[in-house]
């Protein structure tokens, strides 16, 4: 515990701020989820962060994403819920669009042999937005 109390008084203000706003949207995004399921709480968040112009992300803009993500993560594995990939990838992906970016939201299988694992993530200019997120392949549309 105190190990963690000094790593946040370590962060910068911003930082503080951000992580405490993941925190709050992925419980958020998990009641949702609970409560309405998978495609209304992402018709939810894609309504909520609507833009009608959306811009293309620079280099910084794609690092500070990188940065939000890693935020994202450490508020799933120490905030009010045991965020999960897909809690994580919604939050982030209706953060960067609010901002006017182009995310894009992934759900995909692991590129392995052996059990079956599922994971979801986000691009921004086609990167990974977190290292662990490599070594997926998104779903393959499928037609009714």
């Amino acid at each position: 515990m105190a190990h963690r109390l000094r790593a946040w008084w370590a962060l910068p203000r911003s930082d503080k701020g951000r992580l405490l706003c993941c925190a709050i949207g992925l419980a958020c995004i998990h009641s949702m989820l609970a409560c309405i399921g998978y495609a209304r709480t992402r018709r939810l968040v894609e309504a909520a962060t609507h833009r009608n112009t959306y811009r293309h992300a620079s280099p910084a803009q794609v690092e500070y994403a990188q940065a939000l993500a890693r935020m994202a993560a450490i508020a799933g594995r120490h905030g009010a819920v045991q965020a999960t990939c897909l809690r994580q990838s919604l939050l982030l992906y209706g953060w960067l669009r609010r901002q006017g970016l182009q995310p894009q939201l992934h759900l995909g299988i692991a590129d392995r042999n052996g059990p079956f694992q599922a994971h979801a993530w986000v691009e921004l200019e086609g990167t990974p937005l977190l290292s662990l997120d490599t070594g997926h392949r998104a779903f393959a549309p499928v037609s009714a």
